[in-house]
């Protein structure tokens, strides 16, 4: 019987039985002493050369820039921690420093720190990743827009108080336009036109931008007064068409004045800032461009009321003034009536004076009669003198008066020959 092996029972007789001859034993090599620096060593030229460089992405934690231009910080998702820092000459060459809690992406060497035990990453380059790398090209490219003036405020327009006709560009699908359509015919009925666009996905911006640009290419009569670009809430990506250069660019150029209406009230899109007017929420640009009729009205009750109560005061106060000057003219009646009497007088006057003055104005008609006569110049023929003439000019001198002459007397002319 064997005890303590496979199996319990007789082993055949035929059975050959081996016995295990027992193995000398050999003594284990003695371990090598290493110093701690030198383990330390040995442990980094494994750790170098089996990762060599690598990307890491992580959140950005406890990032200090020292004094002397390195930069020390951690990675950390959430079961793990990476010490990290990045010397002097890597950091100049970074567009700029990442701010904690962004999630980065780390290009770099592994290597470990002797003095306390542990290893870290030597950044050689690092950048925003995933929203935050978006965020970071939103950023530059509004910087740039920024530049050229597209969000100046002095070329923000004002709105038309009451549009004839509203321009919506947005998804013809959806709760976004069914709401603006109602708030719009609540508040004051208007002639709306759509223009329908997809608002995320990769043709959206295009759309969106062609369609602002389409409604200012229409013919005047055709044209909105006013546009609303719209869509309802989403997250960063789903806004990003409306952060698109294409977009901005035809909002900014627009001819028509335009509300953004994107996403809620905490989103701010470059859309928004290159709009003349910022809704919160599409709801809000539709009742920003309209009125609410009934306040119209009521308003306008309101002015015709004051109106009235105005010309009731002015027709009063005229009337006072009126009254006032009345007062100080003299009675017609009296005037008239002295007048009257006046013209009385002056006639009486000049009837005393005519005879007077008809006598007077007959003799000097006499005297001046006489005067005449007595210049006329064929009164001294009268007197037995004659004048001489030569072909109808004058004879003044003995000298002249040779050769032919008319002698004119008192009565008649005769012609005579004087040597």
């Amino acid at each position: 019987m064997v005890q303590g092996g496979l199996f319990d029972g007789e082993i055949p007789a035929e059975a050959p039985v081996k016995v295990a001859k027992a193995k000398p034993k050999v003594a284990p090599p003695e371990p090598v002493v290493l110093s701690v620096s030198g383990l330390a060593a040995a442990v980094r030229d494994r750790l170098e050369g089996e990762f060599g460089r690598v990307v890491v992405q992580g959140e950005l934690s406890g990032g200090k820039l020292h004094s002397s231009g390195h930069f020390y910080c951690d990675l950390k998702d959430d079961e793990a921690v990476l010490n990290a820092v990045a010397w002097r000459s890597a950091v100049a060459k970074w567009s700029e420093i990442p701010a904690n809690g962004t999630l980065v992406v780390a290009t770099g060497k592994l290597t470990t720190y002797a003095k306390r035990s542990n290893y870290q990453l030597m950044i050689e380059k690092i950048e925003l990743a995933g929203l935050g790398a978006l965020m970071q090209q939103l950023e530059a490219l509004k910087k740039r827009l920024l530049a050229e003036g597209l969000f100046d405020a002095d070329k923000k327009r004002r709105l038309p108080f009451l549009p004839r006709r509203v321009g919506i560009v947005t998804s013809p699908t959806g709760a976004v336009i069914g709401d603006m359509l109602h708030r719009i015919a609540a508040r004051c009925p208007r002639e709306v036109l759509l223009w329908p666009v997809a608002v995320q996905g990769a043709s959206a911006a295009e759309e969106v931008a062609a369609a602002v640009g389409g409604l200012n290419a229409l013919p005047i009569q055709q044209r909105p007064d006013v546009i609303i670009v719209a869509r309802g809430g989403g997250n960063f990506e789903d806004l990003m068409p409306f952060n698109s250069e294409a977009v901005v660019r035809a909002v900014a150029a627009s001819e028509i004045p335009i509300v953004s209406g994107v996403g809620h009230e905490p989103d701010v899109t470059l859309c928004d800032l290159a709009a003349d007017v910022r809704a919160p929420t599409p709801s809000a640009a539709a009742e920003l461009v309209v009125p609410v009729r009934d306040e119209l009205l009521d308003g306008l009750a309101l002015v015709q009321q004051r109106m009235v109560a105005r010309m009731r005061e002015r027709v009063a106060l005229l009337g006072e003034r009126v009254t006032g000057l009345a007062r100080l003219l003299p009675d017609p009646r009296r005037q008239v009536l002295q007048a009257g009497q006046r013209l009385g007088e002056l006639d009486e006057r000049l009837r005393g004076l005519m005879p007077k003055m008809l006598r007077q104005a007959g003799e000097r008609v006499a005297g001046l009669e006489r005067v005449l006569l007595a210049q006329h110049p064929l009164l001294p023929l009268e007197r037995g003198f004659v004048y001489l003439q030569r072909e109808g000019a004058m004879v003044r001198s003995a000298a002249a008066a040779a050769g032919p002459v008319q002698i004119t007397f008192k009565d008649g002319v005769r012609e005579a020959e004087l040597k």
